[in-house]
Parts: structure tokens; C-alpha cells; sequence
């Protein structure tokens, strides 16, 4: 088979690409050589495999275990670049993993050839090789960026953060749209489908060599302990503590350990310390609190354990910022210091660098005479709530060893180079913003893969704290599985939706989307489905054959069968229906002092009316006294048949129900009218429901047509239909089955018509004339293509309203909080515009969270999952700020924590820079730049790197 015929323009470009591709494969087989001479240490064989395929001009999927050195590999990337003449990118989620990477890249190859772009900075943005987070890039190749000329490859850091439910879409967006010429390098931690993983990315980006490594370049020792004793997890003979394989058995030694714990905890023992204060206060583990069983060891006693045993520096993992600044109080109040003079000094150094870089008025209001006292002693917490500059200096003097522990909430597993000879994990159960739930598997390798540093340790250590719920087996689970799937959480949004349709036709938009990853599970999903389907239509031709009949069409025949049985059904329904009405209306006559008789149902007899029945869902219950001198009500279900009055009785003046000696004379009078023999009453035969003369007429002429169809005289007539009734079923399911595979097979693709719907209707999208399903962007949503917030159509909404075009920057800047603020989940309250802001911010306010409740709404009405509710929470904090306000009166006036709100602050700023490019109105354009200088001050302004 031929190729199409290509153009001129596009022979030459297809030439350029092979000549580059054949200049950097030239050039490489003696650059791996030296690159691999240039390192201190031998390379594994995973990463020369890696890199031997990189040289060869191949795109490579690197899937190996948190620290066994898969950077090496998007280091040689660096390194062909720089030796063809070409560019690398380096990419990472986080901006702390980029800082770090910068670093590292800039001593190996030079300030002036390394840059850095995170959004809150740009160094040197135009250099040979730029490390950037992913977004950058993402932003990048929409706006087509002069930027990415000559862009030869691009590392792709912990990739496997595509499956972060918020952010993981970019990661695909970049893959699907990257120029193809460049290289591709993708690291991730050990997932069980890197091979699906990788087949995915050679369909969409061409040859691409999977090398999956699941050895630890160190060995992790898996261990739990118990009240203060260190114990092996697994079975001393039998399992390689290195690599346990599936289902280890657990020690012995262990388990006993764990009777002993719970019963001298039943039995009133080893009660020490129960009197002073729990220094387990704040942790994220319940275990043993509630219930008083036996609790997991003391922070204190854990840490002067692993020193005791040589086991530090240690990441102390406790999913809870609280718990987190706790734990280190506590050791400091244990009186534990794990630093040397001369570490001190060094540690000095930093901590002055530090103090120089807070303005002087600040540092109170940051804590930062408790953080230098804590390091000082080789002690620190990690956390998202804390300082930038002091994550930052945590994280470089953990690494250089100075600081030998770290208590951490899992932030800290994402990526950032700080390897520990110890991991500790003080609960298996955590917070995801709505629930305490268990660590999973993946979860588990990711936090406990910090143990064991290469080049320093012979192996690293694991250990989990025991208390009472903890299960040993469960955590030898966990820690054999240390693999887990790669899960797409891609989506079309509405930004990626204008920027896509702006230089493509829709139909080929749906295409690209189609060829994602999540599109690709989706259809791996559907094999089974079509298994299944195939089944299906072999067992229905199957059925076919066994229904035929010789004398006629027994699917005809059964059609009458089914229609006779419609009406037959239906009016069962009507008679049932209008003996209940009857019931209803004759319960409803009934008067105080009617003597009645039930003839049949539970409660068949004699009973006298106390009460006229009041209405109800279900009809009218009147009350009645019945011989045995039980008091209860009726209705349909008592007396499905209706009731027979039979006569009357008198009611006492000021009867009382509840009295027994009362209901015992009416009672007696009942029966004594009865023996008297009471007058006949009204017939109980209810009203029969007639047929119409229609519907009777119908049925009987489909009785007729029954009875004369060729098939009623068949001998085999029962059997065929057997078969015609197991077929019809089975048509059925195979008819769902269809429809589901249909529903998964275009899944991306339909919610990416469902964001065009929603684009159309408030203007950013129109319809093109005589195009059928063709659009066009319009002016609204080409300034949309610059808005990246993740409510970036609420703001887009806003900013139409021009209800923030009036605003001075101060307020500008609070009102911007509305976009990126969300509450932690144990913080959620019902949004309300606060008051006391002033008439232009509170009309802005109102006027985000009202254009974010009508995207929800419209959301839901074309089926797509809502956005979650604008939430004001942050307004009067930034305004302030904004204003001039200090650091101190501005985290006084909540719980926030310095890093929060630095962090808000910088998310505030690239609305704000968004704002200043984008924004329909040249003078809030002007605004928004001024709103960026007002908060881009003291610790908001400084730099991380």
C-alpha cells in the first residue's frame, strides 16, 4: 500500500524530522560511553537498557521503585540535547520537585545553560535545558511558544501523577499534543501496567521502549513495633524480607508479641503513664484510643529507638499537620538532641540565611524562633501548611544529613528527593478530605520507598506502629503488593475545549481525544463486555434454531400471547385499583358507634367504630374496639373485602380508649348486642370493575387470532416457545451489552460534547452556518484559551459580568481568592458573602459565587459532575493583606497557617497574571497588575530557589 501523497511543505517537514532524528542517533553512540563514565557509580542494567534505547532514537517508559536512580535516565535526555544541538525540557508536578531539579541540572551544566519556569518565577527562561512543572508546558504548547523551536526532548518526572484526580488530565494533554519529532521520557514509580501504560504511548507517540525495574537497589526490611520492641514482619525463615513474593507469612515471633500487648492490656498491666500527657496527640491513627486498647508507641520512644539501633535520619509519616507540629514538641520536650556541635554550626548558617530572607517584622508571626530551636536539635516537621522557605530548608538539610527527623504528612512521598535510612508510619488509616479511609497498597510503596539511601545504606527499614485494629497480616499485604495500576483521571475542560477547537475542526478534536489514555483503558474495559456480546449472539442464533416452528411465525404468536397478557394485567391492575377505592370510600362512612363485621382478612370478626377514619396515603383508618378488647385502626389491609354494617351500639359520653375497665363494658356491649341479634346491615359485596366495552372487545379478538394462528395447533408448540422466551431475554441483555460498550467506547468523546454544549450556550462557542455539528470560538472564548484556573469558566463568567472592572486592587485580589480557594475538608461551612467589605467587593463576591452556582447548575442539566461552589472564606484575609496589612494581624484573624496562606497567596497571583493578559476590560487588565504588586510582598514574594 502506498502513502497519501504529501505536499511540498509537508515532504520537507517529514525530511527535517528524519534528518534530526538521524543527526541525534549519529551522535549518541559515543555520548552514552561518556555520559556513563561520568557518573560516580556503576549504572543498573534498567538504566543503560533505558538509555540505550533513548540513543537509539526511541521515546522510553521508565517504571522502577522510588530511589533506585530512574533521573538518570531523564538526565542523559539532558545530556543528548545539549550534545545535538537541541532542547530539553525537564517537567515535574510539583514546584518544590522543579526547585530541586534546577539545582541539581545548574551545577551539572551551568547557571547559564539551566533555567527555570514554575509560575511563580522564571530564571533564565529561554536556556538550553528548562525545568519547568508540567502545566508550564502544557500552557506552553497552546499559546505555541517560540519557546519550544528546537525542543528535542522532554522528561516527564513522576508521570504517574496522571492519575491525580485534580491535576492528572495535563499529563495527557501534554503527551497527546507534543510536537512528534520530540523525544519523549517518562519516569514513574512501579505500576503494575506499565506495559499497558506503554502500549498506550507507542499509539499515540510512536516506538516507545518500556523498561520496568521492580528490584530495590536497596533492600527494605519491613518491620512493626510493639509497645517498644522492633519486630521483623515476616517469618525469619521461609521469606526473603527483600522480596516477601505474594502472601508472606507473617513472624510468629510477632503475632505472639501482639497477644501479649493485648492481654496485659486486658488485664490492667503495664498502665505507665497513663496519668500525663498522651504525646499522641493530634496523630491521624485512632487505634486503641476510643476503645483503650493498647496504644501505638510514644513519638519520643519511637525516635530515641531508632537511634538507639542506628537507625537514622527517619521520616516519621503521621497524616495530620497538627500531629505533625505535636510530634515535635514532644521530642523536644523529651529533652532529645541528635546533633553535633559542629552540625549545629552549619544548621546556624542556614537558619541565618533564612531570618535574612523573612522580613524582620514577620518572624514572630511565622514561628520561626521554635523552627530554628527545633532544627538546631536535628528535629522538624513537613508539611503543606508550613513556610515555603522553611519546607525548602527542611528538605535541604535533611538531605545533606543534618536534620535526622522528619515528621511528615504524605505530601512529602511526591517526588522530592529526600531519602531516609527509616520510614516510620504511625497509622495505616487516613483523612482524604472526607472520610478516614485505609492506605492503599500503591500509597504504601510510595511513602515507605523513602527508606534505604543509595551509596550510604546496605538496606532501609519500614516500620509501621502497632496498636489495637492494626492487623499484621493486612500490613503484610500491604507491603508485599508494591506494585499498583495506573489509573487515568483525564477530562475535557472547558479551557482545553477553546484551545483545541481553535485550531482544529470539532470532529478532529473528538479524535485526538479519543486517542487518550483514559479512552484507551475505557476500551481495554470494553474486551470482556465484547466477550460477553459475542456469547450472547451465538446462544440467540442458537435459540433461533430451537424456536422455529414448520406451521408458522412463533415469535408472531408470541406477541399475542404477550399483548393478551398486557391487558389481561392491566386490568387486574384497574379492578384491583377500584376495589381499593371502594374499600376507601366505604372505610370513610363509617361513624362513631357503627357496629361492624370484617368477613374476611387478619382481622376477621366483629368490631364497634370508635373514630371515623381521617384520610391517609393509604386511604381512611377508622378506629375500632373488637371483642377481645383490642383497640386498633383499619384500612385495605385489615379489610381488603370491605366491611358489613350490621347496626348500631351507644358510646358512653367521655369514652376513654385507654381506660381498660371502659373498653371491657363496650365490649361487653358489643357482644351483647350481637347475641340479641342486631338488624341486617349493608351488603359487604363491593362494587365489581367492569372491562370497557373496548378493551373486552380487544381481548377477545385477540383470543380469536390466537386460537387460529398456525402456531397454536403445533404438538411442540410449549417448546418452541420455551426457546422464543429465553431468546427474547436474552436479545434484551445482549441489547444492554451493546449499549454499554457504546456508552464506554465514546465516553471522552461524549463528555467533551457535553463541555461544547455547555461553551455554546453562554457564548464561547457558536454554531457555524450549514456545518452540521461544526463550531467556531468566539471572541469570549478566545480570551477563555488564556484563563488556566481550575474554575476557569466561573471566571470567565465573572469577568463578562463587569462587575469587577470597578474594583481598586486591593479588592481586586480578594475577590480573586473566590476562584482559587477551597476549605479543607473538616473546615466546610455554607458560603455566604461576608459582610463589612464595602459595596463593590461584596457586589463582586456575590457576583462570583452566583456565576459559579449557574455553571454548576448548567453542568448538571447537560449531565457533566458539577464544580465544586465558590467559597469566600479567603476574602477579608487577602484584602487585608492587600492593604498593607502585617503578616501577624492577618493570621490572627483565623486558624491559617503561614504556608497556607502563602500558598493561597501565590495561587491568587497567577489568577491575577491570568487577569492581567486576559481580561476583556484594558483597565482591569491595569488593576490586576497593580493587585499583583500589592500582594507579591514579604514572605508571598520570596523567592523559593
Amino acid at each position: 500500500m502506498t502513502s497519501p501523497e504529501l505536499s511540498p511543505a509537508e515532504r520537507y517537514a517529514a525530511h527535517a524530522a528524519r534528518t534530526r532524528r538521524q543527526r541525534a542517533v549519529g551522535a549518541t553512540a559515543e555520548d552514552l560511553d561518556s555520559f556513563v563514565r561520568r557518573q560516580e557509580f556503576v549504572l543498573d542494567d534498567f538504566q543503560l537498557t533505558a538509555c540505550e534505547h533513548l540513543a537509539g532514537g526511541q521515546d522510553v517508559l521508565v517504571a522502577a521503585p522510588t530511589g533506585a536512580g530512574k533521573t538518570i535516565v531523564g538526565e542523559f535526555a539532558v545530556h543528548l540535547a545539549l550534545a545535538t544541538g537541541r532542547k530539553a525540557f525537564y517537567t515535574t508536578p510539583i514546584k518544590a520537585l522543579s526547585n530541586q531539579k534546577y539545582l541539581e541540572l545548574a551545577a551539572v551544566h551551568g547557571a547559564n545553560r539551566v533555567g527555570l519556569l514554575t509560575g511563580d518565577q522564571t530564571i533564565n527562561g529561554e536556556a538550553d535545558v528548562v525545568v519547568m512543572t508540567t502545566e508550564v508546558l502544557r500552557n506552553m504548547i497552546y499559546a505555541r511558544s517560540a519557546t519550544l523551536e528546537g525542543l528535542g526532548y522532554v522528561v516527564m518526572d513522576e508521570v504517574h501523577y496522571l492519575a491525580d484526580a485534580s491535576r492528572g488530565g495535563v499529563w495527557e494533554e501534554v503527551i497527546l499534543l507534543l510536537a512528534p519529532d520530540a523525544r519523549l521520557v517518562s519516569l514513574s514509580a512501579t505500576v503494575s501496567n506499565a506495559e499497558e501504560f506503554g502500549s498506550w504511548l507507542s499509539e499515540v507517540r510512536g516506538s516507545t521502549a518500556v523498561v520496568v525495574s521492580e528490584r530495590r537497589p536497596v533492600p527494605l526490611w519491613q518491620q512493626m513495633m510493639v509497645r517498644n520492641d522492633m519486630i521483623p514482619l515476616y517469618a525469619a525463615t521461609g521469606v526473603d524480607a527483600a522480596d516477601p513474593g505474594r502472601d508472606p507469612r507473617v513472624n510468629p515471633d510477632l503475632v505472639e508479641a501482639i497477644r501479649r500487648a493485648e492481654r496485659a492490656e486486658g488485664s490492667g498491666g503495664d498502665r505507665r503513664g497513663r496519668g500525663r500527657r498522651d504525646d499522641r496527640r493530634g496523630r491521624g491513627s485512632r487505634h486503641g484510643r476510643e476503645r483503650g486498647g493498647v496504644r501505638a508507641p510514644r513519638r519520643s520512644t519511637v525516635v530515641t529507638t531508632l537511634d538507639a539501633g542506628g537507625l537514622l535520619p527517619a521520616i516519621y509519616f503521621i497524616f495530620s499537620r497538627a500531629g505533625c507540629e505535636a510530634a515535635v514538641e514532644q521530642v523536644l520536650a523529651s529533652g532529645a538532641r541528635f546533633t553535633t556541635p559542629s552540625e549545629r554550626d552549619l544548621i546556624a548558617e542556614t537558619l541565618h540565611e533564612i531570618s535574612m530572607r523573612i522580613p524582620g517584622e514577620d518572624l514572630a508571626a511565622v514561628g520561626f524562633t521554635s523552627f530554628a530551636q527545633a532544627l538546631s536539635r536535628g528535629v522538624a516537621a513537613h508539611h503543606a501548611g508550613m513556610l515555603p522557605v522553611f519546607k525548602e530548608a527542611v528538605e535541604q538539610l535533611f538531605a545533606a544529613g543534618l536534620i535526622k527527623v522528619v515528621f511528615a504528612t504524605e505530601t512529602l512521598a511526591l517526588g522530592i528527593n529526600m531519602p531516609a535510612r527509616s520510614v516510620v508510619l504511625e497509622s495505616l488509616v487516613k483523612w482524604d478530605g472526607r472520610a478516614h479511609v485505609a492506605v492503599t497498597p500503591g500509597e504504601y510503596t510510595q511513602l515507605t520507598g523513602r527508606a534505604g539511601r543509595r551509596g550510604i545504606d546496605v538496606e532501609g527499614h519500614a516500620v509501621v506502629l502497632y496498636a489495637s485494629g492494626v492487623d499484621p497480616v493486612g500490613v503484610a499485604g500491604l507491603a508485599s503488593r508494591r506494585t499498583y495500576p495506573l489509573r487515568s483521571s483525564f477530562r475535557p475542560t472547558y479551557n482545553m475545549a477553546v484551545n483545541l477547537l481553535s485550531s482544529r475542526p470539532r470532529d478532529r478534536v473528538r479524535e485526538l481525544l479519543e486517542q487518550s489514555f483514559a479512552q484507551f483503558q475505557a476500551d481495554a474495559g470494553v474486551v470482556h463486555l465484547a466477550r460477553q456480546l459475542r456469547k450472547h449472539e451465538d446462544a440467540i442464533a442458537g435459540y433461533l434454531a430451537s424456536a422455529a416452528c414448520d406451521r408458522g411465525d412463533v415469535a408472531e404468536y408470541l406477541e399475542l400471547q404477550a399483548r393478551i397478557s398486557a391487558i389481561e394485567s392491566s386490568d387486574q391492575r384497574e379492578r384491583s385499583a377500584g376495589r381499593r377505592r371502594a374499600v376507601a370510600d366505604q372505610l370513610g362512612s363509617l361513624r362513631p358507634g357503627d357496629v361492624i363485621e370484617i368477613p374476611r382478612g387478619r382481622r376477621a370478626g366483629w368490631a364497634v367504630v370508635l373514630e371515623a377514619g381521617t384520610p391517609g396515603l393509604d386511604g381512611p383508618r377508622p378506629e375500632v374496639l373488637g371483642e377481645d378488647r383490642q383497640v386498633r385502626t383499619i384500612g385495605h389491609a385489615e379489610a381488603p373485602h370491605g366491611v358489613r354494617v350490621a347496626g348500631r351500639v351507644r358510646i358512653p359520653r367521655g369514652f376513654s380508649a385507654r381506660d381498660p375497665r371502659q373498653r371491657r363494658d363496650l365490649a361487653s356491649s358489643l357482644r351483647n348486642a350481637l347475641a340479641d341479634g342486631l338488624p341486617g346491615g349493608a351488603s359487604a359485596e363491593l362494587p365489581s370493575v367492569d372491562r370497557t366495552g373496548d378493551r373486552a372487545e380487544e381481548l377477545a379478538s385477540l383470543r380469536r387470532l390466537l386460537r387460529a394462528h398456525p402456531v397454536h395447533g403445533c404438538a411442540e408448540r410449549e417448546d418452541h416457545l420455551r426457546w422464543a422466551r429465553r431468546l427474547t431475554s436474552l436479545e434484551a441483555e445482549r441489547d444492554k451489552l451493546v449499549q454499554r460498550i457504546s456508552n464506554r467506547t465514546t465516553s471522552i468523546a461524549r463528555d467533551f460534547d457535553k463541555v461544547c454544549e455547555v461553551l455554546l450556550t453562554l457564548g464561547y462557542l457558536a454554531e457555524e452556518e450549514g456545518e452540521d455539528g461544526a463550531v467556531r470560538v468566539t471572541a469570549s472564548g478566545r480570551w477563555l484559551r488564556r484563563l488556566y484556573a481550575e474554575r476557569d469558566l466561573v471566571l470567565a463568567q465573572t469577568l463578562r459580568s463587569g462587575h469587577w472592572d470597578h474594583l481598586d486592587a486591593a479588592e481586586l485580589a480578594a475577590a480573586a481568592t473566590c476562584i482559587v480557594y477551597s476549605p479543607r475538608g473538616d473546615d466546610e461551612g455554607d458560603p455566604v458573602v461576608p459582610r463589612g467589605l464595602g459595596a463593590r467587593l461584596e457586589l463582586a463576591v456575590g457576583t462570583a459565587m452566583g456565576r459559579g452556582d449557574e455553571v454548576g447548575d448548567l453542568e448538571r442539566r447537560v449531565g457533566l459532575a458539577s464544580s465544586d461552589a465558590v467559597h469566600p472564606g479567603l476574602v477579608r484575609t487577602m484584602l487585608e493583606w492587600a492593604r498593607g496589612g502585617s503578616l501577624a494581624d492577618v493570621l490572627s484573624r483565623g486558624d491559617l497557617l503561614a504556608g497556607d496562606f502563602v500558598r493561597w497567596a501565590r495561587q491568587v497571583l497567577d489568577v491575577l497574571d491570568q487577569i492581567a493578559v486576559a481580561a476583556p476590560d484594558a483597565g482591569l487588565r491595569d488593576t490586576a497588575r497593580d493587585a499583583i504588586d500589592l500582594v507579591r510582598r514579604g514572605v508571598v514574594g520570596q523567592d523559593l530557589v
